[in-house]
């Protein structure tokens, strides 16, 4: 594993106890520079309840940041994937949950209350767990994944939710996440590092796919994560078993860019993680004062969390800057969009972690 390189910025980091397992949690839109939300899907193991959780973030400049519980609505089932959309009214929230259904939310952040919407869960939907959901960025479509093979495709259109198959391998594939690169495009991954290009336009299979070849079958590895960054969408980042975190060019297809990954010799030295990378994200901040000295062909900045206690940053060829190392496993986490400085991460042993850079 890498000897980390410890963060040159300047960081502070807030733990908050909790009462209850969190299985996943975003950042919801900014109202204001001094109150924000988070939405965080909570597992209470003693009643074997789930519930959807709004937190209120207050911070100042003088003051540590106070994290303050506003609303709760209990879920049917326990939640494996949420996304939001960027509405800073009202935002949508889908989560995805382990008996196969799609649940669909609003969220007053001026009330700081949660609405049902609807919810999918007919048969036919998903067999068992849905791994992935993502939401498009005119926040009216979605898109998910699941354990069964199937990937499936949602339309939020008045105020109600339709659903389309758009493939089933027939429990021949089992897919563990999926990104939107475009408004007819999108990305799943699954076992053996897979990756798979869709196009809407193009119905019937993907149309390009990678599979990874450098584990020489030693290893069965899986995705659990897919990124895509706005400006770079021929590119997907993706991170899962092992440490490993690569970057997939559809310009040269079938030469993946490793960033990390133990089982990989040449890049073992400059892994921060041994075990499954959970979550990716590029990460915007670290861009954001040399973004445009960045080559068109080198791979952005992108930030993990692992099974093994770590988030950390990443780059091409770079040491990777350690953020945090906790003695329990980061399950989630999510950089803030509109202020990218800010960081929102779950740990195992039932608490949220709030990091501040500068």
């Amino acid at each position: 594993m890498a000897v980390l390189t410890s963060s040159s910025q300047n960081l502070q980091v807030h733990r908050f106890p909790q009462d209850h397992y969190i299985d996943s949690l975003r950042w919801l839109p900014q109202l204001s520079a001094f109150h924000r939300h988070i939405i965080l899907a909570a597992f209470d193991s003693e009643s074997s309840t789930s519930s959807l959780q709004i937190l209120n973030s207050s911070n100042s400049s003088s003051n540590p940041p106070e994290l303050t519980f506003q609303s709760s609505l209990t879920t049917p089932s326990r939640i494996t994937s949420l996304t939001t959309s960027q509405n800073p009214n009202k935002p949508l929230i889908a989560a995805s949950t382990f008996s196969g259904s799609l649940l669909l939310y609003t969220a007053d952040l001026v009330n700081g209350s949660l609405e049902f919407v609807d919810s999918v869960d007919e048969k036919g939907f998903h067999l068992g767990r849905v791994n992935g959901i993502d939401v498009s960025e005119n926040g009216s479509e979605f898109v998910s994944v699941g354990e069964d093979g199937r990937i499936n495709w949602v339309s939020f259109v008045g105020g109600g939710l339709s659903t389309r198959k758009v493939f089933d391998s027939n429990g021949l594939v089992s897919y563990g996440a999926v990104k939107w690169a475009s408004p007819v495009e999108f990305v799943s991954g699954g076992l053996g590092f897979g990756l798979q290009w869709w196009d809407q336009r193009r119905p019937g299979g993907p149309v390009s796919q990678f599979k990874a070849n450098w584990t020489r079958g030693t290893t069965s590895g899986i995705v659990h994560s897919i990124d895509i960054h706005p400006s770079r969408k021929h590119t997907c980042l993706a991170g899962g078993s092992s440490g490993t975190v690569f970057a997939w060019d559809l310009r040269w297809q079938q030469q993946p860019i490793m960033l990390s990954g133990v089982g990989t010799s040449d890049l073992s030295a400059l892994s921060p993680s041994e075990s499954d990378v959970w979550e990716v994200q590029y990460d915007n901040y670290t861009t954001s004062s040399n973004y445009r000295n960045v080559s068109e062909s080198r791979v952005l900045p992108a930030m993990i969390c692992s099974e093994d206690g770590i988030l950390a940053v990443i780059e091409q060829g770079e040491e990777p800057v350690e953020l945090l190392a906790e003695p329990c496993a980061i399950n989630s986490f999510d950089i803030d969009r509109q202020n990218p400085s800010d960081i929102v991460c779950s740990l195992e042993w039932e608490s949220i972690a709030i990091l501040t850079r500068s």
